[in-house]
This record gives structure tokens, C-alpha cells and sequence, in this order.
């Protein structure tokens, strides 16, 4: 049965790589499955067909036959389950990969999306420069963290996995804010990450949806 995701129509990202279905394009690339990307405005992404797929009108959405996920991490275990490549055979591994997927999202990514949202909505804010310290400290607990974990280690926990893909995707929204400059352990994971070919399959597939959508004067 064919894969379909969506897509931002037109990235607030500007061919970053940053939008959320770069997770899920990676993931399939990692594991040989090719897909069909259905794209989406910031409109239609809160109307009825788009909600039905996902009730809090975001991307990416997943659909195979019947079956219809949201959320990048379970799209991603989903894979993990149905492809070798994803998630280690051994239980106890696979265990902590899940672990470190969850870990990813709910622990490591939340500071960093709220300095992320400081940047882009509270600028102008008198409380922006007295707020911004605290944010990046809060981001810079969870990389320390992070890089004392990782050590001299290749990836998170043996194998790349799943939770490689989640956790690169998630400290690379810090890299315009130079804080990841500071851990060259972590500047060196994310390059391992990005060396990979299935990687740059996906990176180079979303972004020439920006490049498409450049110039262009579509409805949002």
C-alpha cells in the first residue's frame, strides 16, 4: 500500500530542514520505502479533511491503507515495527532507542521550542531581553545533559536508530541561535547525521518544496 505524508505548502522553515515531516521523509528514506507527499497551506491544515488525519491541525500526517498516525514519534515507531533499519532487535536496546525517542520530544525539545517561539512571536515584548537568559540556560541544561550522555559515543544508545533521527532533528532548532556551537560533541553527531545518504535524500526532497514555493503568492 502506498505512503502518503503531508507537508508544509510552504515552509516557515525556508528549506531548512526543520519543518517536522523532515523526521518521518528521513525515516523512510533510512528504511528503502517510497512515499507520496501531499501538501498543505496553513488554511487548509484547519479544515475538516486535514483534521480528520490529525484533530490538532498539523503536519505530518502518515496514511498507509486504513491506517492514519500523527505525531512524528509514533509514525516513526510504526516504521520501526514494520522495517528493519529503525529500532534494534534485541528488546532490552529497542527499549532504550523508545526511551530515547520519547526523551527526545518530551524532555529535550520543549525548552528549546520555547526559546524558538521567543525568538518569533516576543521581540518586541518588553519582557523578551529580562526572559531571554533563563531560556537559554534551560536549553543549555538539556544539551549539557545531552553531550555528557553521548561522550565519544557514534549515536545514542549502539546502532543509529529512531531516536537518532528524532533527537538530530530536534538540537538542530538551535543551530541559527549558535548554543549548539558550544558542544562539539553534539556539532559532531549532527554531522555524522547529515553525512547520512538517507538524510540528505530527505533534506534535498523537502527543500525543493521551498524551491518551488518560492515567488509564489499562494493563500496561507
Amino acid at each position: 500500500m502506498a505512503i502518503t505524508i503531508t507537508a508544509f505548502e510552504a515552509s516557515p522553515d525556508r528549506g531548512q530542514g526543520l519543518a517536522r515531516d523532515m523526521r518521518v521523509r528521513w525515516a523512510l528514506e533510512e528504511v528503502g520505502q517510497p512515499y507520496d507527499v501531499r501538501l498543505v497551506t496553513f488554511k487548509s491544515m484547519k479544515e475538516p479533511p486535514h483534521l480528520a488525519l490529525n484533530p490538532f491541525g498539523q503536519i505530518p500526517t502518515f496514511e498507509e491503507g486504513d491506517l492514519a498516525l500523527f505525531e512524528t514519534g509514533s509514525i516513526l515507531l510504526h516504521l520501526g515495527e514494520q522495517h528493519p533499519g529503525l529500532l534494534p532487535t534485541d528488546p532490552d536496546a529497542r527499549a532504550r532507542a523508545i526511551t530515547w525517542m520519547f526523551a527526545s520530544v518530551a524532555t529535550v525539545e520543549q525548552p528549546i521550542v520555547e526559546l524558538s517561539f521567543a525568538y518569533i512571536l516576543e521581540q518586541k515584548e518588553p519582557w523578551f531581553e529580562p526572559r531571554l537568559p533563563g531560556l537559554k540556560d534551560r536549553v543549555r541544561n538539556r544539551l549539557n545533559q545531552l553531550a555528557a550522555h553521548l561522550g565519544d559515543a557514534d549515536w545514542l544508545d549502539g546502532d543509529f536508530s529512531a531516536a537518532d533521527i528524532m533527537m538530530v532533528h530536534v538540537i538542530r532548532r538551535v543551530q541559527s541561535s549558535g548554543l549548539l556551537n558550544d558542544y562539539l560533541t553534539l556539532t559532531a553527531y549532527v554531522a555524522r547525521a547529515e553525512a547520512r545518504p538517507a538524510y540528505q535524500r530527505a533534506f534535498a526532497a523537502q527543500y525543493a518544496v521551498f524551491e518551488a514555493s518560492k515567488g509564489d503568492d499562494k493563500p496561507l
